[in-house]
């Protein structure tokens, strides 16, 4: 909110893309071809240069787009839909991937849900993380999950803690889990490490 109010932003999510475009493509070098998320305040989806600057990133590090993942909020949406679409129209036809992130807790309509250029929901931890013991939160992640794939969208759940949970997401067809039972966030080079002994711990199928 501070960086937003004094104009900061703009300088802050440049540098916050660069060292994730930078560090994704490390990654690809050393054979690891992971994507990366980025959350995106609204001042750049009011931002018209905005997707000139991705495109500039990407080309320095010479990044696949498909491997960056644009994070948004139902409320970033709302604060002016009509420059947000034309926004996420442009990243879209770049390859850039969008997700919107918290979903559940804005107030987008449908309406403005089918007619934007997403790729992925994320539905927040304040329903997955009660799921298993609270009927409602059940209701509303297996109505999200149903969403989403009837749009067409990868679904990921946040907040996900326990094997019961993981297991009740995995039944209900949930894409992808974000949470503390896989592990908490680590740093970049202790990430690789972390991936490296879970792949070889892990047999293949």
């Amino acid at each position: 909110p501070l960086a937003e109010r004094t104009g900061l932003i703009g300088p802050l999510t440049h540098y916050v893309l660069d060292k994730a475009v930078r560090q994704c493509q490390q990654w690809r070098d050393a054979g690891h071809e992971l994507s990366v998320a980025v959350n995106v305040s609204a001042r750049s989806l009011l931002d018209l240069a905005f997707p000139d600057q991705v495109a500039s990133l990407l080309a320095r590090w010479d990044l696949p787009a498909r491997l960056l993942v644009v994070e948004i909020t139902e409320s970033t949406i709302m604060a002016d839909p009509t420059h947000a679409l034309e926004i996420l129209s442009r990243l879209n036809l770049m390859g850039v991937q969008v997700a919107i992130d918290d979903f559940g807790t804005g107030y987008s309509s449908m309406a403005h849900l089918k007619a934007l250029p997403v790729h992925e929901l994320k539905i927040d931890r304040s329903f997955v993380s009660q799921m298993t013991s609270n009927t409602r939160d059940a209701v509303i992640v297996r109505s999200t999950v149903d969403l989403a794939r009837n749009l067409g969208l990868r679904v990921v759940a946040e907040g996900v803690e326990d094997a019961v949970t993981l297991r009740e997401l995995d039944t209900l067809g949930c894409d992808a889990i974000q949470g503390y039972y896989i592990n908490r966030p680590v740093p970049a080079d202790d990430l690789i490490r972390w991936l490296e002994q879970y792949q070889a711990a892990t047999p293949i199928p």
